[in-house]
């Protein structure tokens, strides 16, 4: 081949390849609608989706240009292939630069916690960290840290987007990061309020399921080949028809493609090289011919740079070549005048095209390439460079058996596991490669090993962390029973999560079965785990049975070991109705966790959750919340996810239980994000039961009904309790929303129709009451008073919530009939559930009470029962409930707000759902610094809701706001 610069008219044939954007006309068209309803209307997603080489990096350039004439400020970034595992690395690429200047202005404006964990994560921002910056991620290492630090991006987000709008265009996103991707998962089902263009750039074939199925939430562009018209009108009339003919034969249409054999003025004769499985042999050739016209220094300079980084500094890139740096300047004056490298900015520079550095890459000898990571990885080491920082090519230079580099790998490990768990996963792989296998029982791999089980569970790679467990049962001799329960517990934990509880039970038995002392301190671990598979299938008798088999401590036993026994045993007691000594085993298991230091807690967590459990079932509120608040810190100091969407689970339960629904929807959703985030049916369904409780109660029925649909539809734990208590949520949503018969049907199916129900007595008790409302709703009181007499029959009348509870279907049931008596029971029920925390079900007997009051011709009364209950669910947050309470007592002749109108927390004039949640702060007496903090906003942002509240109103203080607040009340 004769190359390209010796042809005569070659030169300028490029030029209009690289210059003309033609055949993209249509998604030119669709760019404008996006980005016009982006000024109009807020956030959009836009997918452009092509295989490599179809021009999508042009087009998100043409999309910039366009995002920049509507006004939006734009930033670009991509993904790139050698270092997909670098967290949030496109993003990164695109913001950081423009954070540099900024991160102080933006410290000023971001409230504290979120601007922790930016820090931990955007290096422009790790200065401005503020105080806790010595634990950026304050000891949180699970998924809810990711979580966290996805709504952080997206206040992030919403604070760049200011004033006029923001477009995100990310590029070759299939290389990105798993964080990356989840990033954008949440992004696009929580978008920022603001106007911002999210943009994404990929290639199909390489996109994982969860990136393509983005696209379903906005608008996606299919990048299609060039028609051979579009190729010859690109090429022009100045090539010959054969030529033009030839070239696009060769390249298919695919204009990069097209664009690296014009370079060359057509097909070459030699389609030799190695070859890779993006590039045809042809254009593989093409690129390296334009490489072979390079001088040596140019060529080294050149794989140098491939090495370091896709967009790289020309210091690093010249320790890479080892080059000295007068050299490497005067190489890249050399390689920025051929077209393969372009200036970036001031100080870096970067390839023309990904798939250009991956031929220069792969060009390098693979000894010198590994020579080239290592020089860089020392270099970053003498700069005191973290290990974050070198791990890549640590990774890509580590020799077997060199201790220090696989020290290096865990320690970045260990750095990122809780904001990206898949990165930490592939580098304690690679330390795993580095370490001796001589002595596969040697503590420093197993316990690699055992780190890496736990960061792949974490990540949602349930089954790879399953078999890491497993390996390590393999690899540890018979004899070693403490760190064999150990990984045995784990892997069981595990195949739990992934819905495979009999795998989970046989191999528990048969690591007991091979212990020579049942009660040792070993053999004990794995029946703590054996107890809590029972009762997941609410198999109390087998739970009792393998906890009476055990002692309550023991001379070998781990610290903690004692307090998970006790932790356990008051679910069985209280199951099978033995409530007294369930209370005792609740008070000496609380009195062994009040007094454990985190450390042990966090090894007991999955026992723990059975005694919060527990104590809510029971009615013990107060203890409940603080035992799950704890559990949930030291899970996510540990980096448990597995446990800890089940104790956010509890601690929404709770919350919703005593009428605190702001923050039972919050908790609730947070355990949905981290149940989605791990992968686990199991944790979603939890997750989503009490997500649907919390707001059905709320008043948000469609929120409520979709949450409970997902939950029921999941389609595993069948037989377990959880699918029970998933129907008995949504049974109860459809009745809240009105749905009676629906409601009725689901709640019937929750109880197994009272055959062989599986839930706990309370929750059966609420199935009764709300089964004789809704019976009682639709005119059938003899069925109603069916369930009253169960509930009768179910209640423990020593248990206030119990015997309220009770009383409630009673007067449900009497209500049509009898509604004096009605309003006497009603009455009643409403003074022991007020006294035992249950402010929702004290508010509805409250209400219950009122009606009944005015069926029997005591309207006065009545009128007080109900102004008290509209109190109780005004306070509680229960809006639905506010809302009917409202509407009964306009009806009996009482001057209300009205319904609808302005108040979704208690204001009129029109308020917005997030203004009224700033106004009842400020009526709380916080500041705006507080409100930001508590709502996770900006300051600024509050003060932007604060001056709409003012106006809608009418008032020009907070002073006011607090008057207008309390007139309503």
């Amino acid at each position: 081949m004769i190359a390209a610069a010796l042809v005569p008219g070659k030169a300028s044939m490029h030029d209009r390849v690289q210059a003309a954007l033609v055949g993209r006309e249509g998604e030119l068209r669709t760019f404008e609608q996006v980005v016009g309803a982006v000024s109009a209307d807020g956030f959009r997603f836009l997918a452009v989706v092509g295989d490599p080489g179809m021009g999508k990096s042009r087009l998100l350039a043409e999309l910039a240009r366009i995002a920049d004439r509507h006004g939006l400020a734009t930033f670009t970034g991509r993904a790139t292939e050698f270092e997909q595992e670098l967290p949030l690395s496109p993003l990164i690429d695109a913001l950081d630069d423009h954070l540099d200047a900024q991160a102080h202005k933006l410290a000023e404006t971001i409230p504290a916690a979120p601007m922790r964990l930016l820090a931990s994560a955007i290096p422009a921002l790790s200065g401005v960290a503020g105080d806790g910056e010595g634990e950026p991620l304050g000891g949180d290492r699970t998924g809810l840290t990711r979580y966290r630090l996805y709504r952080a991006v997206r206040l992030l987000l919403e604070e760049l987007a200011r004033p006029s709008g923001l477009a995100l265009l990310l590029d070759d996103v299939h290389w990105a990061d798993v964080t990356s991707i989840e990033l954008l998962d949440h992004l696009v089902r929580h978008p920022p309020s603001a106007r911002v263009l999210l943009a994404v750039a990929y290639r199909p074939a390489q996109a994982s399921a969860r990136l393509t199925a983005l696209a379903e939430h906005g608008t996606r562009v299919t990048v299609e080949p060039l028609t051979r018209a579009q190729a010859e009108e690109l090429l022009g009339p100045g090539v010959s028809a054969p030529l033009r003919r030839r070239l696009y034969e060769a390249s298919g249409g695919n204009p990069f493609y097209l664009e690296a054999l014009a370079r060359v003025g057509g097909e070459p004769d030699d389609a030799g090289g190695p070859g890779t499985d993006e590039l045809p042999p042809a254009v593989w050739a093409a690129l390296q011919i334009e490489l072979s016209g390079l001088s040596p220094t140019a060529l080294r300079a050149a794989q140098g740079a491939a090495v370091t980084a896709d967009e790289f500094e020309p210091g690093l890139a010249a320790v890479a070549a080892e080059l000295p740096l007068s050299d490497m300047l005067a190489a890249l004056n050399e390689l920025v005048g051929r077209d393969l490298v372009r200036q970036a900015d001031a100080y870096r520079f970067r390839f023309r095209h990904p798939l250009v550095r991956q031929v220069t890459y792969l060009s390098a000898a693979p000894g010198w390439r590994y020579a080239a990571h290592a020089r860089l990885a020392a270099h970053l080491e003498r700069l005191g460079a973290p290990a974050v920082a070198r791990a890549h090519h640590v990774e890509r230079s580590g020799a077997f058996g060199d201790r220090a580099a696989a020290e290096t790998l865990v320690e970045a490990a260990r750095t990122v596991a809780g904001r990206a768990p898949a990165t930490a996963g592939a580098w304690l792989k690679a330390a795993l490669a580095l370490l001796p296998g001589e002595e596969p029982g040697g503590p420093d791999r197993l316990e690699v090993m055992l780190e890496l089980a736990r960061v792949q569970g974490i990540s949602g790679n349930l089954i790879e962390g399953r078999d890491t467990a497993r390996e390590v049962l393999r690899l540890l001799p018979p004899g070693d029973h403490d760190r064999r329960a150990r990984a045995a517990r784990l892997c069981a934990l595990m195949e739990r999560q992934l819905d495979r509880p009999h795998e989970a039970r046989s191999l528990l038995l048969d690591e007991l079965s091979a212990m020579p002392d049942p009660q040792a301190a070993a053999a004990v671990t794995l029946r703590t785990r054996l107890v809590a598979e029972a009762l997941m299938r609410v198999d109390f008798r087998a739970a009792q049975a393998v906890l009476d088999f055990m002692p309550d401590d023991g001379a070998d036993w781990q610290p903690g070991l004692a307090m998970a026994v006790a932790a356990l045993r008051a679910m069985p007691a209280y199951a099978a109705g033995r409530i007294d000594e369930s209370l005792k085993h609740i008070d000496a298991a609380a009195d062994l966790v009040d007094a454990a230091p985190d450390e042990h807690l966090a090894e007991w967590l999955d026992a723990i959750a059975w005694l919060c459990w527990t104590q809510n079932s029971i009615g013990r509120y107060d203890g409940a919340l603080a035992h799950f608040e704890r559990a949930v810190a030291v899970a996510r100091s540990s980096g448990q996810d597995y446990i800890l969407t089940n104790l956010l689970a509890g601690q929404a339960r709770t919350l919703t239980m005593v009428g605190r629904l702001a923050e039972a929807r919050i908790t609730a959703e947070e355990s949905v994000e981290v149940a989605r985030l791990l992968g686990s049916g199991q944790q979603l369904v939890f997750a989503l039961t009490q997500s649907c409780l919390a707001d059905s109660w709320a008043g948000e029925d469609d929120t409520a009904l979709a949450a409970g649909r997902e939950a029921t539809s999941a389609g595993v734990g069948r037989g377990e309790v959880w699918a029970s208590m998933a129907r008995h949520a949504l049974g109860t949503a459809l009745i809240n929303a009105g749905r009676l018969e629906e409601g009725v049907e689901e709640l019937l199916t929750a109880c197994d129709r009272f055959d062989s129900p599986r839930l706990d007595r309370d929750t059966l008790l609420s199935c009764c009451e709300a089964l004789a409302l809704a019976e009682a709703a639709m005119d059938a009181p003899e069925r109603a008073a069916v369930w009253a007499d169960r509930a009768q029959h179910l209640a423990r009348h020593d248990r206030p919530s119990f015997a309220g509870v009770a009383l409630l279907a009673r007067a449900h049931a009497l209500r049509g009939e009898d509604p004096a008596g009605a309003a006497a029971l009603a009455e009643e029920a409403a003074g022991l559930l007020g006294g035992a925390g249950r402010r929702i079900d004290r508010g509805r007997a409250l209400l219950v009470a009122g009606l009944a009051h005015d069926g029997a011709g005591e309207r006065a009364r009545g009128r007080e029962s109900l102004r008290a209950a509209a109190a109780v669910f005004d306070a509680c947050g229960a809006r639905g409930l506010h809302a009917r309470t409202l509407k009964e007592l306009r009806r009996m002749g009482v001057r209300t707000p009205a319904a609808g109108k302005a108040r979704r927390a208690g204001l009129p004039h029109g308020l917005s759902p997030r203004e009224a949640e700033v106004a009842e702060l400020v009526a709380e007496g916080l500041t705006n610094q507080q409100i930001a903090e508590r709502l996770f906003l900006s300051v600024r942002t509050v003060e932007t809701h604060l001056s709409r509240v003012f106006a809608k109103i009418g008032v020009t203080s907070r002073v006011g706001v607090v008057n207008a607040l309390r007139r309503l009340r």
